[in-house]
């Protein structure tokens, strides 16, 4: 009878534009998961130095980190690599994604999106779209064979509002903030308005997205949600069927699995 195979217990750490998420992977999931704001790398360091020191499982054996923001992820490394933590590779110089694509240039395709659908699509074994809803929303196309096959990058909550205050004269500085429905639909004062037209224009986004990719696919895919606005957008919709804040973690650990073991855990 074979068994299920057990892997070392690694910190994995995902730099974004803005924050980064860090968590300790023990078997299939992430213990301890939090996001930082890329504000000082030593405060990051540190926290990956405590995660590393592990819990019942034992230490880590490794800092995996990947990253879309070399400005924050350059630093981190140096920093890493006085605190004291394990061996620190990266994703994509160190730890390949073993991800087949169907893109024209994949030299050019972001890791947090790979890594997303990696994870998306293991656990899925289908057809699957990767929304992330972050900084910028991206919304990717897994196919039923496990190809990335591409998807679109528009401007996330935050970015859409910082674009209106600095283009315009008058408008306030927002922070994206959870829809409240017993306003209504029509924004009562200019703070109200402007949340309803950045929600409603990354829903339409992303409705209108995964429409394309059902009618080109020629079927309908599983929905999955992460980032750092994906519950504020996605809780409750009757599209997304899950919202997995650690997903691009869990990709991290499907890719160091790939890199150093022979067999690869496909439970969902």
């Amino acid at each position: 009878m074979s068994t299920i195979p057990t892997y070392p217990p690694i910190v994995a750490v995902a730099v974004g534009n803005t924050r980064t998420r860090v968590g300790f992977a023990s078997g299939k999931d992430i213990h301890d998961a939090q996001a930082l704001e890329n504000s000082d790398p030593s405060i990051v360091a540190a926290t990956v130095a405590r995660l590393c020191r592990g819990g019942e499982s034992g230490p880590a054996s490794a800092v995996v980190m990947s990253s879309v923001n070399p400005r924050f992820s350059v630093p981190l490394a140096e920093a890493l690599g006085e605190s004291g933590c394990a061996e620190v590779a990266r994703v994509g110089s160190d730890v390949p994604i073993l991800m087949p694509t169907a893109l024209d240039d994949d030299s050019t395709v972001g890791q947090d999106r790979m890594l997303c659908g990696l994870a998306a699509y293991r656990r899925a074994q289908q057809a699957v779209v990767v929304i992330d809803a972050g900084t910028a929303i991206t919304v990717n196309f897994v196919d039923g064979e496990g190809t990335f096959q591409g998807g679109v990058i528009a401007p996330g909550l935050s970015t859409m509002l910082a674009s209106l205050t600095e283009k315009t004269a008058a408008l306030p500085r927002l922070a994206p903030q959870k829809f409240d429905p017993s306003r209504g639909p029509f924004g009562k004062d200019t703070s109200h308005a402007m949340q309803l037209g950045v929600r409603n224009a990354a829903l339409g986004l992303v409705r209108h997205t995964i429409e394309q990719f059902a009618e080109a696919y020629q079927a309908y895919p599983q929905i999955v949600a992460t980032g750092g606005d994906a519950i504020m957008l996605f809780d409750g919709d009757e599209v997304v069927e899950h919202i997995v804040p650690d997903l691009q973690l869990l990709g991290i650990v499907e890719a160091w699995k790939d890199a150093h073991f022979d067999q690869i855990d496909g439970d969902d």
